[in-house]
């Protein structure tokens, strides 16, 4: 009977800890975050893949290399006005204008979003690619959430993960 005890006891306090140590790390995660200022507009960096390095190297000293594609989202973080999204340029690992996803600028809403898909065999931007993302409002608005999903999901498989855009001044 003591035996049963001390070892049920011993399961209890370790899965009371274990809940304990889960509960302190979604709190931490789950803390909101400051209250951020609003503006009139901003220009964005938001770093992208279009693969992902990983693994041991061969013998020529490269790893191996799996590609993702990656769904940038820009989301209009504001209940009450809109924003305009007047620029989205990609760029390579190397700094070089690859292209503009916008032909012409496109508003959002209150808490619209626009996505952007970069296919996952597109690999012109490489392992370093970024977007510079600007926006506009015609009167102080809160900035808006800009993201990109990387994902490659093959059966057995998965990898995905999230990059998150950073303000820059704009030159």
């Amino acid at each position: 009977m003591k035996i049963s005890l001390f070892y049920t006891l011993r399961q209890i306090t370790a899965r009371w800890l274990a809940t304990a140590l889960l509960c302190l790390l979604a709190g931490a995660a789950a803390q909101a975050q400051p209250v951020t200022t609003t503006g009139s507009g901003q220009t964005l960096y938001l770093p992208v893949y279009s693969h992902v390095w990983h693994g041991d190297v061969d013998s020529k000293g490269v790893a191996q290399q799996t590609l993702v594609s990656a769904l940038v989202s820009i989301r209009n973080t504001d209940t009450a006005k809109s924003i305009r999204v007047t620029s989205a340029v990609y760029y390579d690992s190397k700094g070089k204008r690859l292209r503009e996803y916008l032909d012409k600028p496109v508003t959002l809403a209150p808490l619209a979003a626009h996505e952007i898909y970069v296919p996952r065999n597109d690999t012109a931007g490489g392992s370093g690619a970024s977007f510079i993302i600007a926006w506009q409002a015609t009167e102080p608005a809160n900035p808006p959430v800009v993201e990109a999903l990387h994902l490659n999901m093959p059966a057995g498989r998965s990898i995905a993960f999230i990059t998150t855009a950073r303000p820059i001044a704009a030159r």
